[in-house]
C-alpha cells in the first residue's frame, strides 16, 4: 500500500465514529428514546443517509487499495483519492439536508447536494474503472 492510500485510509477510517454516532443518535430516534417532531419522509431520508455513508466509505477504502494498482499519479490519483470519500459526504449530507426542516414532507433545495455527490461518484467509479482497465 502506497504513503497516498495509507494516508487516505486512516483519513477515511478517522471518520467511521461519526457514522457510528449517527446511526445510535438514529436509533434512538425510532425507537422512540429520543423525541424529536420527525416526519416520516424526514426518518426514511436520514435512514437512507445513514446507510449511504457506511457503504460509501467502505466503497473509499476499497478504493484506495484499487488506486495503488493504476499508473495514475499527480492530479488524477489526488481528484480519485478524494472523490470517492467525497462523494460519501455529498450522497449522506444530500439526504439529510434535503429533508431538513420543520415537518418537512417533501425535499427542498438542499436534495442538490446529493445529485453533485451521485455524479462524483459516478466520475470517480468510471474514471477508476478505465485507468485499472488501461494498467491491466
Amino acid at each position: 500500500m502506497t504513503p497516498n492510500a495509507k494516508l487516505f485510509c486512516g483519513i477515511i477510517l478517522v471518520t467511521v465514529p461519526t457514522i457510528q454516532y449517527g446511526g445510535y443518535f438514529l436509533l434512538t430516534l425510532l425507537s422512540g428514546k429520543k423525541k424529536l417532531p420527525l416526519t416520516d419522509f424526514q426518518k426514511s431520508m436520514f435512514r437512507a443517509g445513514h446507510a449511504h455513508a457506511g457503504v460509501l466509505v467502505i466503497l473509499a477504502l476499497i478504493a484506495e487499495g484499487l488506486i495503488d494498482n493504476t499508473s495514475l499519479s499527480g492530479s488524477p490519483e489526488w481528484l480519485l483519492r478524494v472523490g470517492f470519500p467525497l462523494s460519501a459526504i455529498l450522497v449522506s449530507g444530500g439526504f439529510f439536508g434535503g429533508a431538513a426542516g420543520p415537518g418537512a414532507v417533501t425535499t427542498n433545495r438542499f436534495i442538490v447536494i446529493l445529485y453533485v455527490g451521485v455524479i462524483v461518484l459516478a466520475v470517480s467509479a468510471v474514471a477508476l474503472g478505465i485507468a485499472l482497465i488501461k494498467n491491466s
